[in-house]
């Protein structure tokens, strides 16, 4: 069994990082398409520029959000590993 005893911060927030800006991406063109259907034919602006500029800002928050959020976790990890106990993985090498 191998253990995990810390894990470095900023690769576990670039990863995360990562992540999130392809579930950002994912709902950024979800938002898009909605609202290009919904203001199709009709004279609201302001929800077809959101809709377009959701593409580019929805992975930028979502990004910065997993970076933060996976670095509090890997803080969290590291302080916790001490205390509790390490994760426990088996490798398949020999």
């Amino acid at each position: 069994m191998a253990v995990i005893k810390s894990v470095e911060i900023m690769s576990v927030a670039k990863i995360m990082v990562l992540f999130g800006i392809v579930w950002g991406l994912v709902w950024g063109c979800l938002f898009a398409l909605f609202g290009v259907s919904s203001g199709f034919g009709k004279s609201i602006p302001d929800v077809e520029i959101f809709s377009q500029v959701s593409i580019v800002i929805f992975p930028i928050i979502f990004g910065i959000m997993a970076l933060i959020i996976g670095a509090i976790a890997a803080l969290l990890y590291n302080a916790f590993a001490s205390k509790i106990g390490c994760i426990e993985i088996e490798l398949g090498i020999k």
